[in-house]
């Protein structure tokens, strides 16, 4: 079926085509390189995996109960309009939230797919040529697997988010080679990683557990790639030049914060969006996920060097400052030990079915001996 039959609203069957500035740029140091990045690109290789075989498709997914979480979950709960739905039509809210969701990721991937072809053409050194090419690779196959999972367990798309887009195109469209870094690998895939990160945590669902675990693993790596690169050059450049970077984390950071309230839904519902932007600022749990979308982007743009009193009173602003004090190492090394366990704990209860499969077979055999 194609995914056009599936969207909530008709999208355009020709393709968005972002036209590229800047140089592509080749270099003839094939020696040179930086030890940690060069690490990175040795992990990226080592740790490339196969999502038709590491995901258990065969786990089943109730559509209207995708991730399992309470209803408070969801921005109007509590409210009139709450009240008006009746159980087939939370039902159908709680679909259309997981496929907004889980729709921006699979937009978002492909974009990071797209940007970290980019670098590749773009980067003047070799070492994050290296480490960028097997970024696409990690990207191509998330955009596999969350396409997968919208078609086969949800069975709904919505369209790119127009935040979302705006920031994708300013991001591919600059001329300097920095800024596909910044506006992906901080921005987009620090806010796409925190999110995996807390619906991961939150879900009590075997399938999305997995899959955002898995992706989770993959994409602690690409943040910490743009960290490394970044923060050397960042301290090369003019205070113009600074703040010209900054200038983009802050308009991309408010891209992504009015990104995450998901206006698409409630239009889809006969609810009118602004109304539920009052309901997001003043839900608990609404609160509690925004601040946690941010606890990946707020220290990374810290440790890049990008941290003026301006871009700290923007944080202060968003209520996202205190995130700046957080471990970005101890979370990616959580999110390594996380898809570890998750492994080790799946593959020793296939052993221990196997091994009970074999015994009664012995068994029987026995028996009939």
């Amino acid at each position: 079926m194609s995914t056009h039959e599936l969207y909530t609203e008709p999208v355009s069957t020709s393709t968005w085509d972002v036209p590229l500035t800047g140089d592509a740029r080749f270099t003839w140091e094939y020696d040179d390189g930086r030890d940690r990045l060069l690490a990175l690109y040795q992990k990226g290789k080592d740790r490339q995996w196969d999502s038709t075989k590491r995901i258990d498709w065969d786990l089943e997914v109730d559509p209207h109960d995708v991730l399992g979480v309470p209803d408070q979950s969801l921005a109007i709960y509590g409210s009139r309009y709450w009240d008006m739905l009746s159980p087939r039509e939370i039902g159908e809210l709680r679909r259309h939230s997981a496929s907004w969701q889980f729709s921006q990721f699979v937009h978002g991937e492909q974009g990071a797919m797209i940007t970290a072809a980019r670098i590749v053409e773009s980067v003047p050194d070799l070492d994050s040529k290296f480490y960028s090419a097997t970024q696409a690779m990690d990207e191509a196959r998330h955009v596999e697997l969350f396409s997968r999972f919208l078609q086969e367990k949800i069975g709904l798309v919505y369209p790119i988010n127009t935040k979302l887009q705006d920031l994708l195109q300013e991001t591919l469209t600059d001329s300097r080679w920095d800024m596909p870094y910044l506006g992906m690998q901080v921005l987009i895939e620090g806010l796409a990683l925190a999110a995996f990160g807390v619906i991961r945590d939150v879900t009590t669902k075997p399938l999305p557990k997995q899959i955002l675990a898995y992706v989770m693993q993959d994409e602690a790596r690409h943040v910490a790639f743009g960290r490394l690169a970044l923060r050397d050059y960042y301290r090369q450049l003019s205070a113009a030049e600074l703040r010209e970077r900054e200038e983009f984390v802050i308009e991309g950071c408010h891209l992504m914060r009015d990104r995450i309230r998901g206006r698409e839904i409630w239009t889809n519902f006969g609810i009118d969006p602004a109304e539920v932007d009052e309901l997001v600022k003043n839900s608990p749990y609404m609160r509690m996920f925004q601040g946690l979308l941010f606890s990946r982007i707020v220290p990374c743009v810290k440790d890049i060097g990008l941290w003026s009193e301006r871009i700290q009173a923007t944080f202060e602003e968003m209520g996202v400052l205190e995130a700046s004090k957080g471990d970005l190492d101890a979370l990616m090394g959580r999110d390594e030990e996380i898809a570890e366990r998750l492994d080790a704990e799946r593959f020793a209860a296939e052993e221990a079915a196997r091994k009970a499969e074999v015994d009664a077979v012995i068994a029987g055999e026995s028996a009939v001996g």
